[in-house]
């Protein structure tokens, strides 16, 4: 119990967390202060506290789906929010702070994780992405973007944050009708047919998902755009071809840092000598890290949020040039809000699916992420490359008013 004593009383310094044991034992930390929670975290059985303290990286998160921890004044979302919000990253104090040994050995572990061979990057993206579109349908848009909205002046729910997302990221490959382009990682196929319908573009998109590739293309058969808008399930490292435009949101964070290389190099042998790229992904905005314990085994294996230094560095060899860079800081929590309030709304439902359990996990990664975005050290990159520096024009200017037309 003292273990985690030990971290509470370091953790909470603003609002007040009421620890009560199994016992009926309670501890306060933290201080009431205007604006911040009270909230209490309480202990189903006698063991849990000695379990959290002993496995910090995963006791939380297990002890709260196994039903072992319960919160009281508030949710999940309210909880894990509470506490990055005392441990924001800009005040550059670490929840978790290994040794120099432990950094290296965990990193050179992700690393080994991260090779994402085919055979390996298919399960992986299985384990995530084919849960079953019934499931995703209850949280997401009408696109099914699962990927970060772009929240700006005028836009009010997710709907609009993700039609706002199609139109900045459109704007930005400068489309023209009869392009061909490529979507790697195209999802369940909204971006593609967005991009087809406003811009008169042809696309294949490509995805290692069954789920995905089963929706996408029986959503292009309804919609009568199959001969312009294909999907196929295949690794974006055999695809062949040359393509005026290549967009990939969502995507690159299951790369892994030792393919970046073989990423970029093959982007730019199918990007057509004026084409233009739009890569979209989550980003750290320190250096190179580790991906944490809790995503590595429950929710993304094999996944790394890549910094932008190192995004950066693997893109210079393959001759691409980065031609615009965006920093997207809030978008996402504020995309991930609204899927955890989707969530909760279809409660119900997605226990009759799964169990509680799995209800109790899914949430606790949507808080965990949202909180790394209000809190932490993530955002999101929107980097744009060419192959020839006079491809576009010499101003932002055309992103504004391609924007514009696309919305209006």
């Amino acid at each position: 119990m003292w273990l985690l004593d030990k971290a509470l009383s370091r953790l909470i310094k603003q609002g007040t967390l009421t620890l009560v044991t199994a016992k009926g034992e309670r501890t306060v930390y933290g201080r009431a202060e205007p604006g911040w929670p009270d909230l209490v975290m309480r202990l189903t059985d006698d063991k849990v506290a000695g379990y959290i303290a002993r496995h910090p990286r995963l006791g939380m998160a297990e002890a709260y789906i196994d039903g072992r921890v319960v919160v009281e004044g508030g949710d999940i979302m309210d909880f894990i929010a509470f506490v990055r919000r005392n441990n924001p990253w800009e005040q550059g104090r670490d929840l978790d702070r290994p040794s120099r040994t432990g950094r290296l050995v965990k990193r050179a572990s992700n690393r080994l994780q991260q090779l994402n061979q085919r055979a390996a990057s298919k399960r992986n993206v299985a384990h995530h992405y084919d849960l079953g579109n019934d499931f995703y349908r209850l949280f997401l848009d009408e696109h099914w973007q699962y990927s970060c909205a772009y929240w700006d002046d005028g836009v009010t729910d997710l709907a609009e944050a993700q039609e706002a997302k199609l139109a900045h990221i459109a704007a930005k490959l400068k489309l023209e009708p009869g392009m061909r382009v490529l979507d790697i990682g195209c999802g369940w196929g909204g971006m593609a047919r967005y991009l087809h319908d406003k811009a008169g573009v042809e696309v294949l998109g490509v995805t290692l998902s069954e789920e995905q590739i089963a929706y996408a293309k029986a959503r292009a058969e309804a919609d009568g755009v199959a001969d312009r808008v294909r999907f196929e399930l295949r690794d974006y490292r055999d695809v062949e071809g040359s393509f005026d435009r290549i967009v990939s949101v969502g995507m690159f964070e299951h790369v892994g840092a030792p393919n970046f290389g073989e990423f970029f190099r093959t982007c730019h042998n199918l990007l057509a000598p004026d084409g233009v790229m739009l890569l979209h992904t989550i980003g750290r905005t320190g250096g190179p890290g580790a991906t944490d314990t809790f995503t590595q085994k429950y929710i993304f294996p094999g996944g790394y949020i890549p910094a932008l230094s190192e995004t950066v560095a693997a893109s210079e060899p393959a001759r691409l040039m980065l031609s615009d860079v965006e920093i997207l800081r809030v978008h996402y929590a504020r995309t991930l809000r609204a899927w955890y309030a989707n969530c909760v709304a279809n409660k119900d439902a997605i226990v009759a699916m799964y169990d509680e359990k799995f209800y109790r996990l899914w949430t606790f990664y949507l808080s965990g992420a949202t909180a790394a975005f209000e809190y932490g050290g993530m955002v999101n990159f929107q980097l744009q490359y060419v192959r020839d520096r006079h491809t576009l024009p010499l101003t932002r200017d055309y992103m504004a008013e391609g924007e514009t037309s696309l919305r209006g």
